[in-house]
């Protein structure tokens, strides 16, 4: 593999990571994909929580191309106060099938932020983890749509059994999306 050498010091990939210009910071961003560096590490994470929606889809891309171990980071950053840091990070974790950060994500299942919850309960689902039928159930009763829908997807993905009670108690919100994945709950 080509390592790709940088021609922009620290000083300024985090200059640029943090100015205004979401083209520049793709640009960046699509560079540091081979980084072990936990400086620039944490400067991509931070960009989970950019105003551009692009930029945080670069960021996100480049935590996932990005082969060395980084999982201690990305676990660390588990504790942001930032819900879309802390959302993000547990989706590139689930996405690297990093496994050893199933006890970490697990502590994110009661976080205030329904989206926090919802990523949580969706990785815990997309890395197969063992023990959380209960945490998937209790995420039917949950009062965000979302984490219902992330805690159905993990129910298929694990092949947890679903009673007809809590099928009746989801089956209540009309979104299309619960009834499609119920009907993928039933086969």
């Amino acid at each position: 593999m080509l390592k790709i050498e940088f021609k922009n010091s620290l000083e300024d990939i985090s200059k640029i990571l943090e100015s205004e210009n979401a083209q520049e910071k793709i640009r960046i961003l699509e560079t540091l994909h081979e980084t072990n560096n936990l400086k620039i590490l944490q400067q991509i994470i931070s960009r989970l929580n950019d105003n551009s929606i692009q930029v945080r889809g670069e960021a996100f891309n480049s935590l996932l191309l990005n082969q060395n171990d980084i999982s201690k980071i990305l676990i660390d950053n588990l504790n942001s106060s930032n819900k879309n840091i802390k959302s993000f990070t547990a989706l590139a974790l689930a996405n690297r099938n990093e496994k050893k950060a199933i006890p970490d994500i697990i502590k994110l299942v009661d976080n205030e932020h329904g989206m926090v919850r919802s990523c949580a309960i969706g990785s815990l689902g997309y890395l197969k983890a063992d023990q959380i039928t209960d945490i998937i159930l209790n995420a039917f009763s949950d009062s965000n749509l979302d984490v219902q829908k992330s805690a159905l997807q993990a129910a298929i993905q694990t092949n947890i059994f679903v009673s007809e009670e809590k099928i009746k108690e989801i089956s209540k919100n009309n979104d299309p999306q619960i009834q499609n994945l119920l009907l993928k709950l039933k086969k």
